[in-house]
């Protein structure tokens, strides 16, 4: 393809058109997700390096990428440990080491002494003073010209495609003469491209901040479209019939708070529709969850309809099926559970009972939607810890019937600006009270070098008969993380209370051994759980009030949220240790502060969006589903409100431009947008 400005290009154009992009690098590319010009342009750097000035060499700082000169003044290969190839460089302020482990002879004869280098790369400390490994380099014979240019951007790349040939492509973007409008706005896209140097942090996060908006228009648009598309679609209606919701109710043994009533009655009004449905429901951890889901299943069972309940792991599937199976039996309805771990014999009986309609609640892992496993009549499918299923998991459960209604649940809450953006195609229902009698969870940060006296104090509440939590963040002992792992743990805890009763319990063991640990301390023969953070969530054991967390600083808020809230769950008054590095980091002792001082989910989620960005927050939109190009949350939440009203006013006003901004992000959506 020529330079030629009067090229004036379309964004549906192939990558193709590029000069020297063949089959073979469109294939590259398109493991990027760029298969368009428009991809391209919307494939952002995601940082920039100043390469348009150098650095004398005596300010160099350790840990500081940078571009600098100077000249050769010795070149030797080096024989110790690991042999490297040393060059040093002299400018008119001091000396810097260049040191190649791997080199051709061809750039051991370039860098002779006495020729000029220029050079990018990071310094850092050496044996002798600093130093650059592996550093981007060009070698003059005279003086260089000045560096000039302007920053240089630095992409997302993948096996087969450097820096150098996705600038090269850039770059041809930039030679083309894109027109300048509100619905694309591509004179900033090429800015961001390519910012001149004289660009400040402030002139970039403006120009991503306009992209970002219209990023996230188009996923606001498209998750209305999803929502007219579904109200298009027809599910079965279930409305009230056998009351049995009623009898479940007298016989639970505890009132539902104000929260769960109000939830259940949205979504039982919800089921009587013939449009399928599609809510949200979120509640903090210990809220109440699953007793509503249970309300739902009722209502599908009484029209014979079955229900679908799928959890992340056996652990937490079992506890869901042990719940339903208390619940539901006494009123007819037979659950089954389906887990990998199952015999063939006992699998294919199961199996046989969904398929022929006998049993009417089906409870498991992804196992539930295993080409063998077959449906008489799906009318309702549960997801709980919905952010740890793709979008390819949840749809296959939903294809398993004819268009059930879906009901998707999480314990980590999601601040509401970010809901009203990301579940603008789903029904949300917050249950934001906790069951009467809780007793608050004392949060407190301790040093590891105290150490000793956290071991007495599990010793002394083990000794009165409680139980216990010591949570890690490593199965195994690591060279690379300073961290204490489980299976180390397990054995200095077993050495040090001989007599309690200590189990040991992660994600790699086997279903049956998993199954045996948990019994053992559901039964108080274990009277301290060593675990990893598998037990997260899906553990409901009251009597246990302490809970140990090693090296909490490697976890999320909302992580240490839910592990929390394994304690608690009694009428005891429960305690949780934060056994923290002796040196945390500001920004690492700001994040436990708040999970000391909160026990609000909300709170916490809001915080952890402010500290850490997203994270496990846009895991539960974003798993398998839809991964930002620009847009980050933790910087453009403040974004959010703005969209919606744009988002909204495009749809009613200018649908056209609607349909635009959408052909630019995300095609595949594309199509009639009903207001």
């Amino acid at each position: 393809m020529s330079n030629a400005k009067d090229r004036n290009p379309a964004g549906d154009d192939p990558v193709t058109v590029l000069r020297g992009v063949g089959p073979a690098l469109a294939d590259t590319l398109a493991r990027l997700g760029v298969h368009r010009l428009i991809d391209l342009l919307l494939h952002l750097p995601y940082r920039y390096q100043d390469r348009t000035r150098t650095v004398p060499l005596n300010r160099l700082q350790p840990g500081r990428q940078c571009l600098v000169e100077g000249q050769v003044v010795e070149s030797r290969i080096n024989y110790g440990r690991r042999r490297s190839w040393l060059v040093t460089l002299q400018d008119d302020s001091g000396y810097l080491t260049l040191r190649f482990f791997h080199f051709a002879k061809r750039q051991f004869d370039s860098l002779k002494t006495g020729h000029r280098v220029r050079c990018f790369g990071e310094a850092r400390f050496g044996p002798k003073g600093m130093e650059m490994a592996h550093p981007e380099y060009r070698v003059f014979v005279d003086a260089p010209p000045p560096p000039g240019g302007g920053l240089t951007p630095v992409y997302p790349v993948t096996k087969g495609l450097t820096q150098g040939r996705l600038r090269g492509l850039t770059r041809q973007l930039q030679d083309m003469d894109w027109p300048e409008d509100d619905v694309a706005p591509y004179g900033t896209l090429l800015y961001l491209h390519q910012p001149p140097a004289e660009a400040t942090d402030e002139d970039i996060a403006t120009a991503q901040e306009r992209i970002a908006r219209d990023e996230l228009t188009a996923y606001y648009l498209v998750m209305r479209y999803r929502q007219s598309r579904r109200a298009r679609q027809s599910a079965m209606p279930l409305p009230r019939s056998q009351q049995l919701g009623r009898r479940l109710l007298e016989n639970l043994g505890f009132e539902l708070t104000g929260a769960q009533r109000r939830v259940v009655t949205e979504v039982l009004n919800n089921l009587t529709q013939n449009t399928p449905m599609l809510r949200l429901l979120q509640g903090d951890v210990g809220s109440g969850k699953t007793v509503v889901a249970a309300f739902a299943a009722i209502r599908a069972a009484e029209h014979r309809a079955q229900t679908a309940l799928m959890a992340p792991t056996e652990i937490l599937a079992e506890q869901h099926y042990l719940n339903f199976s208390e619940w539901l039996t006494p009123l007819g309805i037979q659950v089954v559970l389906l887990t990998s771990g199952l015999r063939k014999k006992e699998r294919e009986a199961r199996l046989q009972s969904l398929a022929d309609g006998e049993a009417l609640v089906a409870v498991g892992t992804h196992a539930l939607f295993q080409h063998d496993v077959t449906f008489n009549n799906l009318g309702l499918t549960i997801v709980d810890e919905q952010h740890r299923f793709g979008v390819h998991q949840r749809m296959a459960l939903r294809a398993k019937g004819r268009t059930p209604h879906q009901l998707v649940m999480t314990a980590t809450p999601i601040p509401r600006t970010l809901t009203m953006a990301l579940y603008a195609d789903m029904d949300v229902s917050v249950i934001d009270e906790l069951p009467a009698g809780r007793q608050p969870i004392e949060t407190r940060l301790i040093s590891a070098s105290r150490r000793n006296e956290v071991l007495d104090r599990i010793a002394r509440v083990l000794g009165a008969g409680r139980q216990a939590y010591w949570v890690c963040t490593l199965i195994e002992d690591s060279d690379q993380l300073e961290a204490q792992s489980a299976e180390a743990t397990w054995q200095t805890l077993k050495a040090r209370l001989p007599r309690m009763g200590v189990g040991l319990i992660h994600g790699r063991m086997k279903s049956e051994e998993k199954a045996e640990v948990m019994a053992r301390f559901h039964s108080n023969d274990y009277r301290l759980l060593v675990a990893t953070t598998v037990i997260e969530v899906g553990l409901d054991v009251p009597n246990a009030t302490l809970m140990v967390i090693e090296n909490p600083e490697r976890l999320g808020l909302a992580q240490l949220h839910q592990l929390r809230g394994r304690i608690g769950r009694g009428r005891e008054k429960s305690h949780c240790i934060l056994l923290c590095a002796d040196e945390l980091s500001e920004t690492g002792r700001a994040r436990l502060k708040v999970i000391r001082e909160s026990r609000d989910g909300f709170h916490i989620a809001e915080q952890d969006l402010k500290l850490r960005g997203p994270g496990e927050i846009m895991g539960t939109r974003q798993t398998g589903d839809t991964q930002f190009r620009v847009a980050d949350l933790a910087r453009h939440a403040h974004l959010i409100d703005d969209v919606v009203r744009e988002g909204k006013r495009l749809l009613k006003e200018a649908p056209e431009d609607a349909e635009a901004l959408l052909q630019a992000w995300a095609p595949a959506d594309t199509g009639h947008i009903a207001v």
